[in-house]
């Protein structure tokens, strides 16, 4: 699984961004995307994610001003961000976490990918 972010630029705090998430490959065996960010000298962290029932999640911090939706027939997955602050400057990556059976079905194989990141830039 290949994953292609776009999205990132720069904005003024209390902006909004919408991040776009592309995967190819096989995507039929990705159970779930998440959007991490990692800003200068932090370590990175998770934001948002969402797997192949449609079940989302996201970090408290973020929560009411982000929303991660997906679009299946585009194999892409949205990062909609709203009221953005400047403290969530940040190269912003999209992660896949998928997998396959083996052995007959008797081992199951998973794996992560990671796309290059996005920046986004929230300016005072």
């Amino acid at each position: 699984v290949q994953l292609v972010e776009s999205g990132g630029r720069l904005v003024q705090a209390g902006g909004s961004l919408r991040l776009s998430c592309v995967a190819s490959g096989s995507t039929f065996s990705i159970k779930a995307i998440g959007w991490y960010r990692q800003a200068p000298g932090k370590q990175r962290e998770l934001v948002a994610s969402i797997n192949s029932g449609g079940l989302s999640r996201s970090a408290d911090s973020v929560k009411g001003r982000f929303t991660i939706s997906r679009d299946n027939a585009k194999n892409t997955v949205y990062l909609q961000m709203t009221r953005l602050k400047p403290e969530e400057t940040a190269v912003y990556y999209c992660n896949a976490q998928y997998g396959f059976y083996s052995d007959g079905g008797k081992t199951w194989n998973e794996y992560n990918s990671w796309g290059q990141g996005t920046q986004v830039t929230v300016s005072s």
